[in-house]
């Protein structure tokens, strides 16, 4: 359960940043960077963002997640039915070719599914399930983008008492993230570079993502990661 408030990252970030009045890093900018950095959480931790729900299944074994999914995580059972094991494609494939239509009626409960993470909103159901099957599955989403709209910079008072979007675990890497990207906008300036990949560091570490930065690659990590940022910004 979140409590931690986005205004308290972004006040936090201001006073590490020496910038409490915010005039080289408003606090719109800030609240950008947040957005971004619970976005980036997701990405390498789709856990931390996670949906459990009831899914009708379509007429077939191909199976679409909902618009807000990024992800499957698990297919956890039929609705109070039988569980719901993960199994491997190719073994479907080489003891039962015909497995995606198998039975053509359409099955009233599911015993396996298939996923691949290099199409993530897909999924494979065996048996092929009828259209009035439910099954309980588990994904993940993107948390929700926090705007104010105050029309002033520096005024999210609107916005005060909105919470995280994520558990309140992962308010130290957001905070992190959000200072890799306020460092990174001045990395002209001595030493901004260097805690610019420090927090990148602390945030990768804290996700349990492994990104290793020696002393040599710093600066090259650190372009190459302003690049892809200036490129979704374009």
């Amino acid at each position: 359960m979140a409590t931690v408030k986005v205004t308290d990252i972004i006040d936090r970030a201001s006073r590490i940043i020496q910038d409490t009045s915010n005039v080289r890093w408003t606090k719109a900018e800030l609240l950008d960077y947040f957005n971004d950095a619970q976005r980036e959480v997701v990405l390498h931790r789709p856990d931390a963002k996670t949906v459990n729900e009831t899914f009708t299944c379509a007429a077939s074994s191909k199976q679409t997640l909902p618009a807000a999914a990024l992800r499957l995580i698990d297919v956890v059972r039929n609705v109070d039915g039988r569980v719901v094991t993960q199994v491997s494609r190719q073994v479907l494939d080489e003891q039962l070719p015909n497995w995606h239509n198998d039975p053509a009626a359409g099955a009233t409960e599911v015993k396996h599914f298939v996923y691949d993470p290099r199409d993530p909103k897909t999924f494979y159901l065996y048996q092929k399930p009828q259209n009035t099957v439910e099954i309980e599955i588990v994904y993940s989403t993107a948390p929700a983008t926090v705007t104010s709209s105050t029309g002033d910079e520096n005024n999210l008072s609107d916005i005060a008492s909105t919470v995280i979007g994520l558990d309140d675990v992962y308010s130290n890497p957001l905070l992190d993230y959000v200072l890799f990207r306020a460092y990174s906008k001045d990395t002209e300036y001595a030493g901004n570079m260097e805690r610019a990949a420090m927090h990148l560091q602390n945030f990768a570490n804290s996700l349990g993502v492994k990104m290793q930065i020696d002393a040599a690659e710093k600066a090259d990590r650190l372009e190459l990661e302003r690049e892809r940022i200036a490129s979704q910004e374009r």
